[in-house]
């Protein structure tokens, strides 16, 4: 089993910067997919961005493209998600997510991906 660990979130105004820190204990990640989910109440859970295992491939949601930028660093066992350009709408709790079947295909569906933080709170007031 796998344990994320989110930190780095809070509150920032419009413009500004955050960057989410996913640490991961219990196993290395090295050979899993990694990912950034976000959910606001009374909405579902929606992705945001995702990385293959070895950092050599990307993927993200076109609300967040050209804004966010997603790494990883598979010594560290971590994963990072760079957040610039905040709006308002980006307000939401994250959550970070692990796919612990090694070397899967990268996707954005939750259903592909089995281990779960529990989520921080980004705010950004409008």
């Amino acid at each position: 089993q796998v344990q994320l660990v989110e930190s780095g979130g809070g509150l920032v105004q419009a413009g500004g910067s955050l960057r989410l820190s996913c640490a991961a204990s219990g196993r290395t990640v090295n050979k899993y997919n990694m990912g950034w989910f976000r959910q606001v109440p009374g909405k579902e859970r929606e992705f945001v961005a995702a990385i293959r295992w070895d950092g050599g491939r990307t993927y993200y949601a076109d609300s967040v493209k050209g804004r966010f930028i997603i790494s990883r660093d598979n010594g560290k066992n971590t994963v990072y998600l760079q957040m610039n350009s905040l709006k308002p709408e980006d307000t939401a709790v994250y959550y970070c997510a692990a796919d612990t079947i090694p070397y899967h295909g990268l996707e954005d569906s939750s259903d592909q991906y089995d281990s779960w933080g529990q989520g921080i709170q980004v705010t950004v007031p409008s």
